[in-house]
């Protein structure tokens, strides 16, 4: 296909994207400005399917234009009937394009009859004169350069369109000539108005360029493969004395990571994009159902992958279709009910902790889980004695079930008993998760959580059974680790299962190697290493042999032989060239039946004496400062654990900085503030501490252990430097204040931070 084609296509249907919502707000709140950009963006497909040589798509617009110019200059007013025939034309040209899309033409189609419906609605007012057969559109750029002139105010539309009227019977004049002779404009205007129309023009192309996704998605590729071998650089750096090799490594690492961040920012697209048709859909499916509703948007900028939102485009379109046909009643229902008659659907993104929550939400009926229930008893997809065990809330996510439906009555929306199965596991596939929350007569909230991304993404490396394995990050929370009598009497059992209290918590623990069906550790030195994640809202931990480090891992998927096992979503290549499985937590969470609300309401029911009996736990980072001087950071305050070769190191105002994910770092080192010789390594031990979008590094000669324990903080006499003092894993040591110490270094760090 021609490249100016593509270009017309790609550029046209963004503008119908746009009109989808656009026409909908109008519909409600009339304006010129949402009139001035419609018009705009039919005289754009106009002008240009002229010159293309479309001819019936440039037919359909034409009288499109019409109306929507009379609209524009007051002419007619807007209501539901001129609104249906506009979103039908809308209609009709994707449909064109489609075909021009698909096949070089229009296609054969007869829109007579929408023309004729279109020209008889101007009739309310003075039509623009229709152009004569032998009459030629003017070209684009032309009718673009006459609106210039009269959004600065030196031209009148009426003028315009007048001389655009001549340039069509075949005047060679340009249409700024044609205003001067005529004395509508001065010669200065229309040169301030050609050097802003070209000034315009190069800032478009100079900041924007279109780039074809099949070049993103290898880029992306690329991208993936080096961040392999970054990964195997970097391990095998840490095996090496060359210190110059090190921070060639270490430069290397932070390159390649910038170049991550930047080509996945160009895969990323705002939720808005999958959105603005939503608008549409519900003015249409209300009015085929005679229901009123109202559609609001919170977070429509919140951006995620090309590919996640592929993804999620079809479940989010089968849920709003579902809240306005089950959810939100009638007028008269709701009239009835004491509400408004006019019914409210919200949809909510935002980012949280490396995911997206998405939230789509009716003011309607509410779903009744009895009816519920009764359905799937009599379906036969619960048996009775389930049925009396399940709350409420298990009940209503019984909808989710495949062949599930209360409809009385097959429609043309719904009534199929296909559709939230569907979007569950459309979800579930891309690594979310999907919740549904509701109150009978007060509404529904279906929540979904999705990655941003599914290409590369940060992992905890564990190992179990002699082989390692990644748990996404997105997933954890933190690390627990159990030593001597904790690790003895730290498990206990309730109902059966094993737990761990937690900072007066009860959290159900699930054994890995027991999962994956795994020879048990026949040695170690009897430690537990728990990590704690979070499956669908719940905690819960999970029982490793070994932890090992964070790093960026690519993700495979998995062969189709393997999709079917619930405990991994994927796989990876590691530094040393071996394959590691990527772990589902939520997989393994439902297998291990960690998520199933009768164990939480057992697990909570044994917490509900925790706390009272055992007291506050705190979770510590142990350090040491100097030689032999001991000293614990609240694990709350610390951002990440990081090493830099000394080499790497450099000065800025009389301070130590390192170069680190982007930004200047600057280091303090506690040997400075608190006093203690440094041994001169050539790797900087640092803990990070991060504080509104700024980060300070704190450099300790050892990272020891992270501890948990229930300590009596003494205060401490000695200024800001310290909490206090307190006894951990039977040691004097040292509390440090982070803020206090980085205030009484240098002041400005914080200053900068905020």
């Amino acid at each position: 296909m021609d490249d100016v084609i593509k270009e017309f296509l790609v550029e046209s249907y963004e503008n119908l994207d746009r009109l989808d919502r656009d026409f909908v707000e109008l519909e409600k709140n009339p304006s010129k400005e949402t009139l001035g950009s419609i018009f705009r963006a039919i005289h754009t497909i106009k002008g240009t399917c002229g010159f293309l040589g479309f001819s019936k798509l440039e037919s359909v617009t034409h009288v499109g234009e019409s109306l929507l110019s009379m609209l524009r200059d007051g002419e007619l007013e807007v209501d539901p009937l001129i609104t249906d025939a506009l979103l039908a034309m809308v209609d009709a040209v994707r449909e064109m394009l489609t075909g021009i899309e698909n096949g070089g033409s229009e296609g054969e189609r007869d829109d007579a009859a929408l023309i004729e419906k279109l020209s008889a609605l101007q009739k309310g007012g003075a039509p623009v004169p229709a152009a004569a057969p032998n009459e030629a559109p003017p070209p684009s750029g032309e009718a673009l350069f006459g609106e210039l002139l009269v959004e600065k105010g030196h031209a009148q539309s009426q003028e315009v369109e007048q001389a655009l009227a001549r340039q069509s019977r075949g005047d060679p004049r340009r249409v700024g000539e044609i205003l001067v002779q005529q004395g509508a404009v001065r010669p200065t205007d229309v040169l301030e108005t050609l050097q802003s129309q070209g000034e315009a023009r190069a800032a478009l192309s100079d900041s924007t360029v279109r780039v074809d996704v099949g070049l993103l998605d290898k880029l992306m590729n690329l991208v993936g493969e080096l961040v392999l071998s970054r990964n195997q650089i970097v391990q095998f750096a840490s095996t090496q004395e060359s210190a110059s090799f090190a921070a060639t490594s270490q430069h290397l690492n932070l390159v390649t990571s910038e170049l991550q961040e930047g080509v996945m920012k160009t895969r990323m697209q705002p939720i808005g994009n999958v959105w603005n048709k939503f608008p549409r859909v519900a003015r249409d499916l209300a009015a085929a159902c005679g229901k009123q509703v109202r559609v609001e948007m919170e977070g429509a900028e919140t951006e995620l992958d090309r590919t996640i939102i592929e993804a999620i485009k079809d479940p989010l379109t089968h849920v709003v279709r579902n809240s306005l046909d089950h959810g939100i009643e009638s007028p008269a229902a709701r009239i009835a009910a004491g509400k408004s008659a006019e019914g409210r659907l919200l949809l909510r993104a935002n980012h949280e902790g490396g995911q997206v929550n998405i939230e789509i939400a009716d003011d309607g009926g509410g779903v009744n889980a009895e009816k519920v229930r009764d359905k799937a008893l009599q379906k036969g997809l619960i048996s009775p004695e389930q049925a009396a065990r399940m709350s409420e809330r298990e009940l209503v996510n019984l909808i989710f079930l495949p062949g599930f439906s209360t409809a009385e009555q097959v429609t043309n929306v719904s009534g199929r008993g296909v559709g939230m199965d569907v979007v569950k596991t459309n979800i579930e596939k891309i690594g979310g998760s999907v919740d549904v929350q509701s109150k009978l007569g007060q509404g529904t909230t279906l929540k979904v959580k999705i990655p941003l991304t599914l290409a590369i993404i940060p992992a905890l490396m564990v190992t179990t059974g002699g082989d390692r394995y990644a748990i996404p990050q997105v997933s954890l929370l933190e690390l627990v680790r159990l030593e001597g009598e904790q690790a003895r009497k730290g498990v206990e059992m309730v109902h059966g299962a094993p737990v761990y209290r937690l900072r007066g918590n009860l959290l159900p623990l699930v054994y890995l190697n027991h999962e994956l069906k795994l020879a048990e550790r026949a040695d170690g030195d009897g430690s537990i290493n728990i990590v704690v994640l979070q499956a669908d809202g719940r905690q819960f931990g999970l029982v490793v042999d070994g932890i090992n480090d964070s790093k960026d891992i690519v993700v495979k998927p998995l062969g189709k032989h393997l999709k079917d096992i619930a405990a991994f979503s994927g796989a990876t290549v590691l530094g040393d060239g071996k394959i590691a499985l990527i772990l589902d937590v939520i997989g393994i969470s439902q297998s291990a039946n960690v998520v199933s609300e009768t164990r939480e309401r057992a697990i909570n029911a044994a917490a509900a004496v925790s706390l009272e009996k055992y007291g506050e736990r705190q979770a510590l980072l142990i350090c040491r400062c100097g030689k032999d001087y001991r000293l614990a950071i609240d694990l709350s305050s610390v951002a990440r654990l990081e090493q830099f070769p000394l080499s790497g190191i450099e000065k800025s105002g009389g301070h130590e900085v390192v170069q680190y994910r982007g930004e200047i770092m600057p280091l303090l080192r506690l040997t400075h503030v608190l006093g203690g010789d440094s041994e001169g390594n050539d790797i900087l031990n640092v803990v990070v501490y991060r504080e509104h979008g700024k980060s300070v590094g704190l450099v300790v000669e050892q990272i020891t252990d992270i501890v948990e324990e229930r300590i009596t903080v003494k205060s401490d006499q000695r200024g800001n430097h310290l909490l206090g003092t307190a006894v951990v894993q039977g040691k004097v040591t040292d509390i440090l204040d982070v803020r206090g110490v980085i205030e009484s270094a240098n002041p400005e760090y914080l200053m900068q931070a905020a």
